[in-house]
C-alpha cells in the first residue's frame, strides 16, 4: 500500500554526494523529510526515494550546505501525466478511454451459464434476452425476481434461476426441474406381458396373479401377470396386473462392413478468416463464408479482449478452412471387426440399457467378396414386462357414451 500511495503522490530517486553526508540525513529528521530505498554507493554518496514535495523542500533546505544532489529518476501518476502537457489530444483520448472503462463495467458483457444439464444453454439464452437481460444490459437495473417469474414461464423444465453479475460478467445459475415419476391407475384394467421372449429369473407381483414362474421359458407377446382375478365369494374380478418380470434375454445383431472405406486426407490448403463482434454485431473481414472449393472442415475459434482484467464488448471470432479430399483406403479383416463390433454394441446398448444390463457378448465374422459380415452375439438381463390395457364391456360403453 505505501508504495502504491508513494507512486501516486510521484516519488524522485535522489544522488546526494557530499564530504559529510549524515549532515543530509541529519536536515531530513529536523524537517520531516521522509525517505527510504537508501544505499550507500561509496563514503561521500548515496541514494535513496524521497516523494515529490519533500524533494523539492530538501532542495530549497540543501542550498546552505556544501552538497550536490542529483535526480535520477522520477516515477509516479504527476510526472507521467505531465508528459502529456503537450499532447492534449492523446490526454483527451487517455481520460475518454478510462470514462469509458468506468462505465463500461456497469453494463453486461459476458454471460456465464452452470448448473443445466439437459437443457440447452442458448434456450436459457434466448427466454433471458426475451426479458430484456442480454449483452450490453444495465447490470444495476436487473429485478432478479421478475426475470426468475418469467424465464421459469418461457422454460418451465428449469426450477430455479439467479442472475448474479459481478462487474461486466453475468453468471446464470439454474435448477433442473426433477419430472415427476408417472402414476400408475391401479383401477384399470391391464395384464403385464412379455415385450420380447427369455428365461424368467424373478418375478415380483404388486397387482393380480402371477402367470409365470421363475426357470421358466416366455415367448414374446406371453401373458406375465394377469389382471383377472378368480374369487371364491364374487367371482372374476378384473383389476390392473402390475409387477415386474427380469428375465435372461439372447440378442443376435448383425451388420456388413465393408473392407474398403473412404479417408480423408489433408491437402495442406488453408484458408483464414477474421471477424469482430461488437455486441451483437459481427463485422467480417473477409469477402464469402461460403466454401465452393471442394470438401473442407471449418474450425472456429472465439477470443474475448480484455483490458486489465476486465472483458471488453468486443470479441476476436477466427474462421479457418482445411480442405481435404477423400481417397479409398483399404482396411484388413481385424480392423474391419473391431469398427462393427463397436458400432453393433452402441446399438444393443440403446436397446437394453433402459431395461436392464449387458451380461456378455461375442462377436464373430466371415468374409464375403470384398465385405465383411459380422455377427454380435449377447446375452442381458432386463425386465421384459409390458402393460396392456384389458378391454371390458364396462369400458367399452364408457368409451362409447364419451364419443
Amino acid at each position: 500500500m505505501k508504495g502504491i500511495v508513494n507512486r501516486l503522490q510521484g516519488q524522485v530517486r535522489v544522488r546526494v554526494e557530499c564530504a559529510f553526508p549524515e549532515r543530509v540525513l541529519n536536515l531530513c529528521g529536523a524537517r520531516d523529510l521522509a525517505f527510504w530505498d537508501l544505499q550507500w554507493e561509496s563514503p561521500s554518496s548515496f541514494t535513496c526515494r524521497l516523494s515529490r514535495g519533500d524533494w523539492q523542500r530538501l532542495r530549497r533546505a540543501a542550498k546552505n550546505l556544501d552538497c550536490t544532489l542529483t535526480a535520477l529518476g522520477r516515477e509516479g501518476v504527476p510526472y507521467f501525466l505531465l508528459r502529456f502537457r503537450h499532447r492534449q489530444t492523446l490526454a483527451v483520448g487517455l481520460v475518454l478511454c478510462a470514462m469509458g472503462l468506468f462505465l463500461g463495467s456497469f453494463f453486461i458483457w459476458e454471460f456465464q451459464v452452470e448448473g443445466n444439464e439437459t437443457v440447452p444453454t442458448e434456450k436459457i439464452l434466448r427466454a433471458l434476452e426475451k426479458n430484456d437481460v442480454h449483452i450490453g444490459s444495465f447490470g444495476l437495473s436487473l429485478d432478479n425476481e421478475g426475470i426468475r417469474n418469467h424465464v421459469l414461464l418461457d422454460v418451465p423444465e428449469l426450477s430455479w434461476i439467479a442472475v448474479n453479475v459481478s462487474g461486466c460478467r453475468a453468471t446464470v445459475q439454474v435448477r433442473e426441474r426433477i419430472p415427476a415419476p408417472v402414476l400408475i391407475d391401479k383401477r384399470v384394467p391391464s395384464n403385464l406381458v412379455a415385450r420380447r421372449a427369455g428365461l424368467v429369473l424373478e418375478v415380483q407381483t404388486m397387482g393380480g396373479v402371477a402367470a409365470v414362474l421363475p426357470g421358466s421359458a416366455v415367448t414374446e407377446g406371453q401373458l406375465l401377470i394377469s389382471g383377472v382375478e378368480d374369487t371364491d365369494t364374487v367371482g372374476a374380478r378384473v383389476l390392473g396386473g402390475m409387477g415386474e418380470v427380469t428375465a435372461r434375454t439372447w440378442y443376435t445383431l448383425r451388420t456388413v462392413m465393408p473392407l474398403t472405406a473412404a479417408e480423408k486426407r489433408y491437402t495442406g490448403e488453408e484458408t483464414t478468416g477474421f471477424s469482430l463482434i461488437f455486441g451483437t454485431r459481427r463485422i467480417k473481414f473477409f469477402s464469402n463464408s461460403s466454401i465452393d472449393r471442394g470438401n473442407c472442415d471449418k474450425m472456429m475459434e472465439r477470443i474475448p479482449w480484455t483490458l486489465f482484467g476486465i472483458p471488453l464488448p468486443v470479441t476476436l471470432e477466427r474462421e479457418t478452412w482445411r480442405f481435404y479430399e477423400t481417397v479409398p483406403v483399404s482396411r484388413s479383416a481385424a480392423q474391419a471387426e473391431k469398427t462393427a463390433e463397436a458400432v453393433l454394441t452402441e446399438q444393443l446398448r440403446s436397446m437394453v440399457d433402459p431395461y436392464g444390463t449387458v451380461i456378455s457378448t461375442l462377436c464373430a465374422s466371415r468374409q464375403r467378396g470384398d465385405a465383411l459380415e459380422v455377427t454380435l452375439s449377447a446375452e442381458c438381463r432386463e425386465r421384459i414386462g409390458e402393460s396392456v390395457p384389458i378391454y371390458t364391456e364396462q369400458t367399452g360403453q364408457t368409451e362409447e357414451a364419451g364419443s
